[in-house]
């Protein structure tokens, strides 16, 4: 969301601003968008929505400060983590969080149970290591969770659940995917219970107006209030739970084709109801 707005770091700081402006205290930062990356990398962020911008060269320490914001989670990828847990401990206090985020894997298969065994083992070990440094571990989820395990009546998000240890992992719940995966979003949210410690938040519907051409409507991502989801229920659950922040998340379909003002309205929602 913040890939498209940040094309030079004079206009990232103006985008931090807008951001504050709207409501919002916080961000969340990629290890995509602060650091320099391979063309490979850009390319399979830009073919999944999230286009990087030129942020791995800008001091984001800085933007951040001069934004008054606080940096709430900061994502990384398990390679980098397993290879040196110190050094993204060392990165995510620097911003003052308390949060690393790993989302789902790339070429994985979340129907396998070895596999799944495997990615647990490295997410009960990477965070062990995390929290030897103060630093809690989350889960990021997106639908190839919703998946189920070959041979048996669960899908791997269940799984994932059983098999790593709370006190060393636990979960940054994106309600978005495992509803367009056709989950009831409600129960699963229950189902994580206080493991969810952050809660991504993203409507779904479409903003057809007028007749149709068929009765069948494709759904996508669209500011908070205006689709689909139960959101004032999951905003009531994420409280109950103990969620300590509701990030917004969305990366494309902007209204206007203006991810800032598609924030700013989703800001409104939230600074209502928040």
């Amino acid at each position: 969301m913040l890939g498209t707005v940040t094309g030079s770091e004079q206009t990232a700081l103006e985008t931090l601003r807008k951001i504050k402006a709207a409501g919002y205290d916080g961000i969340e930062l990629n290890s995509f968008q602060i650091h320099k990356t391979t063309f490979l990398v850009r390319l399979l962020t830009r073919a999944a929505g999230m286009p990087s911008g030129k942020g791995g060269s800008y001091d984001w320490h800085r933007l951040v400060k001069e934004a008054d914001l606080e940096v709430i989670s900061l994502h990384t990828d398990l390679g980098s983590l397993k290879r040196d847990p110190e050094n993204a401990a060392e990165e995510a206090k620097s911003f003052g969080t308390s949060f690393i985020v790993i989302t789902g894997m790339y070429r994985f298969d979340y129907t396998s149970r070895e596999a799944l065994d495997g990615l647990c083992r490295d997410l009960n070990n990477a965070g062990a290591a995390l929290a030897a440094e103060g630093i809690t571990l989350l889960y990021h989820n997106h639908n190839a969770e919703f998946l189920k395990v070959q041979g048996d009546d669960f899908c791997a998000y269940d799984y994932i659940l059983s098999h790593t240890d709370s006190a060393f992992v636990n979960f940054e719940l994106d309600t978005y995917w495992p509803a367009e995966a056709g989950v009831d979003v409600v129960r699963l949210m229950e189902k994580v219970g206080s493991r969810m410690k952050l809660w991504h938040v993203t409507d779904r519907g479409n903003r057809q107006h007028g007749p149709v051409m068929t009765p069948i409507l494709k759904s996508d991502s669209v500011e908070l209030g205006t689709g689909n989801m139960p959101l004032e229920k999951l905003l009531e659950t994420a409280k109950e739970l103990g969620a300590q922040a509701a990030i917004l998340e969305t990366h494309k379909n902007w209204i206007e084709k203006s991810p800032l003002k598609s924030m700013e309205i989703s800001g409104k929602w939230l600074s209502e109801r928040i």
